[in-house]
């Protein structure tokens, strides 16, 4: 008899939300990373997939091995590959251990990886494209728990301005009169490992495009193994969809006992199927996969 093959491991997850890609693994207690290519960042790199090489961002949600255990690979390897120095976003108290890990590295392999790391604090954030910014929501999980949102800056001429003619504008804004306000847009938002809070409620997250969420618990009776580890469950989902405004949110850090099919079964049951519609679950790969192909079809019709 012949032995049975080892499981298939490593496979990307992939949505498509234009003009976005989503694209990660993400399984609770393993490995979380999932990249938004488009905006050169990636949160969180438990492994350091190929894919996560291309973003020269890495953004920590918190300290956990799942999802900080690719970050020595991922400097490593933008450097060998000469992509640039890799930067890392993290909460300021990870700063010093972040430190620590690269520094053991360089006695371990007798050579010093170039790296950045980036702290920050609750609500300071970092510009990583051209008026694209990277805020930091503080959360609750683990010491120094992020959640953020990637914000896209905007001018845009003041109301009172309108009918002006461009003449009359470009003289007074050369007399110093601000004529313009900043809009701020959420275009991606994510939890990171959290419990419901607060912060999963302010406009980074009610108003953002795309809402990439942490639900770790699908089952009834486990509510309470929940807020143990203070991670959502469907029933917070459930409440924090009333007030998300996304066009995708999709779903991450599921862990290998839950079964998808039961798992979009629950969802449905819970929060009706028209609001389950724009709910998607990142390693869901034959529905993501089939969504694509027709979106394939879409484009091309």
């Amino acid at each position: 008899m012949l032995p049975k093959a080892p499981a298939r491991s490593g496979q990307v997850g992939f949505l498509f939300v234009p003009p976005y890609r989503v694209q990660g693994i993400s399984i609770a207690g393993e490995q979380t990373i999932v990249q938004i290519p488009e905006l050169d960042v990636a949160f969180d790199i438990g492994m350091c997939p190929r894919i996560a090489l291309s973003s020269p961002y890495v953004a920590l949600t918190h300290g956990h091995m799942d999802h900080v255990g690719g970050l020595p690979y991922y400097f490593s390897q933008r450097a060998f590959q000469r992509m640039g120095t890799g930067k890392c976003v993290c909460h300021a108290r990870l700063a010093n251990a972040l430190h620590t890990m690269m520094q053991s590295w360089e006695a371990l392999e007798g050579q010093r990886t170039p790296y950045e790391l980036i702290p920050l604090e609750a609500d300071q954030q970092v510009e990583v494209k051209n008026n694209i910014f990277l805020r930091a929501i503080e959360v609750s999980h683990a010491m120094g728990a992020m959640g953020y949102a990637l914000i896209e800056r905007r001018s845009k001429l003041k109301t009172e301005y309108l009918d002006y003619p461009q003449e009359r504008l470009r003289e007074l804004k050369g007399s110093g009169v601000q004529i313009t306000r900043s809009l701020e847009i959420p275009l991606v938002a994510y939890t990171g490992d959290t419990e419901l809070g607060p912060y999963l409620f302010r406009d980074e997250f009610a108003a953002a495009k795309i809402v990439i969420c942490e639900c770790t618990f699908f089952e009834p009776d486990h509510e309470r193994r929940a807020r143990v580890g203070k991670h959502l469950h469907l029933q917070d989902l459930a409440k924090l969809l009333k007030v998300w405004q996304a066009e995708a949110v999709i779903l991450v850090h599921l862990s290998r006992r839950t079964n998808l099919a039961e798992a979009h079964d629950l969802l449905i049951s819970t929060v009706g199927e028209e609001e389950s519609a724009r709910i998607h679950f990142l390693m869901d790969h034959r529905a993501n996969r089939q969504r694509y192909e027709r979106q394939q079809v879409e484009v091309n019709a």
